[in-house]
């Protein structure tokens, strides 16, 4: 594992790793914002039928007398089952008998109305603009609002499959700067999309591109930072989430028209893929494949912006050889799909960690894509779930560093189940608890999130480390396409979608506790690397207990 002693010579903790920080995580807070977006974009405002009566001025003209709006409303809309008007039925004349004091709902039948065949009217009073109302994605439609979010759920699967073995074929840089440029082309291209289909296209093309940056931006900080440091570097990262959240919050309360809010979190990506060319591609997987002389220009180019000119011209092609020769003979073995799961200590690993990232999406986006149904106001509860995620966060990287990855992994995961789990006891009368509980729920997912992007980057090698994130993100994509899906339970028991919403990340978290511990180790460059670190620690745990007797002795 010489990569890391050269990593401390050209410094793992300076300018680079600083603006390198900056640079990669701001796209990380607009980045959620594409991911939060369809709370806002696609909210369903209230709506009715469209009736002559009510929006036709000419046929407003010819009513008798003088009618106020509600008495005409009475006579067109029947009401609906919350004894509000109805959202999807109109007359097909209009009810006179209806404005009788004596008159009730049962003067008329169900042969008596008709769907909405002339459209519907939208409340404007939240949003001006919603896809919903652009598509009308209401009554026999309404299935089309959550098909777009898996459609977008589905290319962040997709995406997480394809850039995770592309980066670690191309390398993460290049990706990522494919990734950015993508988003920025399919996110401005859906704000002007024609059609609903079109739109759905367009959504998967960015939640493929979001599924590469987030993979690239954890590994380059990951792979470019000390060990000291590195759960710092990581806990930064999973914070601009939490930012983005409030990010969203605050720009969708300030746009609220859905085109012109999809423009507005997409153009910024044209920056950032201009800026992209200056980051430094990862030169620990540059010397792992062989690339010598590009992985020694871009440790001198490190080390020039850390300020150690000395080490800048110390570095050398048989400096480099001699230090990792045996990282460069076994790097260059072939390493597959195949080897996460055959080879000795991975197979465990790689199942473990899978199912915790599958916890993470099914509970998260199970929550967090339905807001309105938490029956609050969407843009405070959105901003609130980013506040307190940051002080859990926070809080995680304390726990890292004091107790570990492991325990705090589990910890993380059991506490936000049991949190999901605690709201089917409270009554639905008692909404703020629902709601605080809730928030608590997915700040402890948010902390797990950040525990396992540490944890996944720490547990396999470098030649399969991208690939095994990918399929993380995959498992992570798949439990959140999964997680808007257990709502539909609700018609059995209101209770039941947050027991299953519960139970999965306290199973998960308690199954966690099976992996072995990486606090302080440094980054294992191949599969060698990480069998040597089980022989290590099953030796030292082997003597472990002959040094207290000799010393007892």
């Amino acid at each position: 594992m010489a990569f890391s002693e050269l990593l401390d010579r050209v410094g793992g903790l300076g300018r680079f790793q600083i603006l390198q920080m900056v640079a990669l995580v701001v796209p990380i807070m607009w980045l959620t914002t594409q991911s939060m977006l369809e709370n806002f974009s696609a909210a369903v405002p209230s709506h009715r039928c469209w009736v002559p009566l009510l929006d036709n001025s000419t046929d407003q003209a010819s009513v008798p007398g003088t009618l106020s709006p509600e008495d005409l409303l009475t006579v067109s809309i029947p009401l609906g089952p919350n004894h509000e008007p109805h959202q999807c039925l109109r007359f097909r004349q209009p009810q006179w008998q209806l404005l009788d004091p004596n008159a009730t709902a049962t003067n008329w039948s169900e042969a008596a109305t008709e769907p909405c065949v002339d459209g519907w009217v939208y409340d404007n009073s939240t949003f001006t603009s919603t896809i919903v109302a652009k598509w009308d994605l209401v009554c026999d439609s309404h299935a089309l609002k959550p098909m777009a979010q898996s459609i977008y759920l589905s290319g962040m699967l997709v995406g997480a499959a394809v850039c995770g073995r592309a980066s670690d074929r191309f390398g993460r840089r290049l990706v990522l700067t494919w990734n950015y440029l993508q988003m920025a082309m399919s996110g401005t291209a859906a704000a002007f999309a024609p059609t609903f289909p079109v739109y759905c296209l367009f959504r998967f093309l960015v939640a493929f591109a979001v599924a590469g940056v987030m993979m690239n931006t954890g590994t380059l900080l990951m792979e470019w930072t000390s060990t000291r440091a590195r759960a710092l570097a990581m806990t930064l990262n999973t914070l601009g989430f939490s930012f983005g959240q409030v990010l969203m919050a605050t720009v969708a309360y300030g746009v609220r028209d859905w085109a012109l809010l999809q423009l507005v979190i997409s153009v910024p990506f044209f920056l950032c893929f201009v800026y992209s060319w200056w980051l430094a591609e990862s030169a620990r997987w540059l010397l792992i494949t062989g690339r010598l002389e590009q992985g020694l220009r871009e440790l001198r180019r490190v080390a020039a912006i850390n300020r150690k000119g000395a080490v800048e011209d110390s570095l050398t092609t048989e400096v480099l050889l001699s230090a990792m020769q045996e990282e460069l003979s076994a790097g260059q073995a072939p390493s597959s799909l195949n080897a996460l799961f055959c080879m000795p200590r991975l197979g465990l690993r790689t199942c473990i960690s899978t199912l915790c990232w599958f916890a993470f999406g099914f509970t998260f986006y199970g929550l967090a894509l339905d807001l309105q149904a938490l029956g609050s106001n969407i843009f405070l509860l959105q901003a609130l779930i980013g506040v307190v995620d940051i002080p859990a966060k926070i809080g995680t990287l304390l726990l890292l560093s004091r107790l570990g990855r492991r325990p705090t992994q589990a910890v993380s995961l059991v506490l936000s189940g049991l949190c999901i789990l605690a709201n089917t006891l409270v009554p639905y009368e008692m909404g703020a608890l629902r709601s605080a509980l809730a928030v608590l729920g997915l700040a402890g997912v948010g902390a797990a999130f950040t525990c396992i992007s540490i944890f996944t980057g720490e547990l396999f090698p470098t030649v399969l480390r991208m690939t095994a994130v990918g399929l993380g993100q995959m498992a992570a994509r798949g439990g959140a396409i999964l997680g808007p899906l257990v709502r539909l339970l609700g018609v059995h028991g209101h209770s039941l979608p947050l027991l299953v919403y519960g139970a999965v990340p306290v199973l998960s978290g308690l199954v966690a506790l099976l992996l072995p511990e990486t606090q302080s180790l440094p980054l294992p460059d191949t599969i060698q690397d990480v069998q040597n670190q089980a022989i290590k620690k099953a030796t030292q745990s082997t003597l472990g207990p002959m040094v207290l007797k000799s010393t007892h002795l």
